[in-house]
């Protein structure tokens, strides 16, 4: 005779609870969601919009736009903004011209140099901006010197060009060595080079178009880096924008707040431009789908 199975009591007419709805499980960690991003947007909100309610303030409990008036009106503002947009142009070009061609050399035919340019990129993080301006100076503007340049050229604001694309290494060539990493270079290549392509329209029109997000990525950190450099430009004596905003501050605080809000929305809007045209034109290998 079977022996009895014993149940603890009220074992016998306990029922398994019901699983709770689907809504409330992902309703929960939607809110989290919406709570975290509220809370990271409130860290980076909150200190531009008392920014911009200190740029308009007039004095007393007045409020308008004063400020931002006088500085369109100041022919300082343009000259020193216009100086800084054309030396960060200068070290987009430069810089691009230098390391597009150099990262797909060493991701074609010399990979085991990646981790050299690694290296040699993280450098201007270790040695201070001040200690790299003053070696350049010396290198460069010291009569006898292997690298000596004409004294025009080390007087004049141009000059900073060669500290600016030292300076901004690690963000363009993080940039570009990423974009390369996400192509196959190697296939690219092979399959042009079997259709009759040269090394330029290779290098034009497969390997360009392909890295035009990261060739957008670089030239906007380049040119944010370069917007707001300020110790070069004040040890070699130049007014750039950085330098002005900074004398700014020192004479008026709600003008140089506008002028950095100014500054701030300048690169929002190169980030705008980025994400409305990376994506376009961008060359896909593969069949069809």
């Amino acid at each position: 005779m079977a022996e009895a199975i014993a149940f603890p009591p009220g074992a016998e007419t306990a029922t398994p609870a019901p699983p709770p709805p689907p809504g409330r499980a992902r309703r929960r960690p939607k809110l989290l969601s919406v709570i975290w991003i509220a809370i990271v947007a409130a860290f980076f909100l909150l200190p531009l919009l008392g920014t911009a309610i200190f740029s308009l303030w007039a004095g007393g409990d007045r409020y308008n736009l004063t400020n931002y008036v006088a500085l369109v009106k100041t022919p300082e503002v343009w000259a020193s903004l216009g100086l800084s947009v054309k030396l960060a142009i200068y070290t987009v070009v430069i810089s691009l011209a230098l390391l597009i061609p150099t990262v797909l050399f060493v991701r074609l035919r010399a990979p085991w140099l990646r981790p050299v340019l690694e290296v040699i990129s993280v450098m201007p993080f270790v040695i201070p901006p001040i200690a790299l301006i003053q070696g350049l100076t010396g290198l460069y503007s010291v009569p006898g010197a292997p690298l000596a340049m004409p004294i025009w050229f080390v007087s004049r604001p141009e000059f900073m060009v060669i500290g600016y694309v030292i300076l901004s290494l690690p963000y363009s060539y993080r940039a570009l060595d990423v974009g390369i990493s996400a192509l196959d270079v190697s296939t690219l290549t092979q399959a042009a080079l079997s259709l009759g392509a040269s090394w330029s329209q290779i290098f034009t029109r497969v390997i360009i178009p392909n890295l035009r997000t990261a060739i957008l990525g670089a030239t906007l950190l380049t040119f944010a880096i370069v917007l707001g450099e300020f110790v070069f430009a004040n040890i070699l004596l130049f007014n750039t924008f950085a330098v002005y905003i900074n004398y700014i501050g020192q004479v008026n605080g709600t003008e140089a707040a506008a002028l950095s809000l100014f500054s701030f929305f300048v690169t929002w809007l190169g980030m705008l431009g980025i994400l409305a045209g990376g994506g376009r034109g961008q060359v896909r290998t593969g069949g069809v789908g």
